[in-house]
């Protein structure tokens, strides 16, 4: 068994291990343009990716409002606004 270090790293997760979460509304162009986005970089790296719907949700409304759309990586805001396809690329591990 190896020594414990404190620097040492957990594993790193695979693309198929990671969840995207779109965070939008109805309506919402950008939203729509971030999904086209998430779907084809998920479609590639074999993320999952759900979508939630902030007028569904009160502590998502309090916390995201005025950035929709919001992407979270495992949980986790990557992005708001626009999602740039080779940083989420990237935050994927891929």
């Amino acid at each position: 068994m190896a020594p414990f270090s404190p620097f040492s790293r957990s594993p790193r997760k695979s693309p198929a291990d990671r969840m995207v979460t779109l965070v939008g509304k109805p309506g919402c162009h950008l939203c729509d343009d971030a999904q086209a986005v998430i779907e084809k970089v998920c479609a590639e790296t074999g993320a999952s990716w759900e979508k939630k719907d902030i007028t569904e949700d009160p502590e998502l409304h309090r916390k995201y409002w005025e950035q929709i759309p919001v992407i979270l990586v495992d949980g986790a805001q990557h992005d708001f606004w626009r999602v740039d396809p080779k940083r989420l690329r990237t935050a994927l591990g891929a």
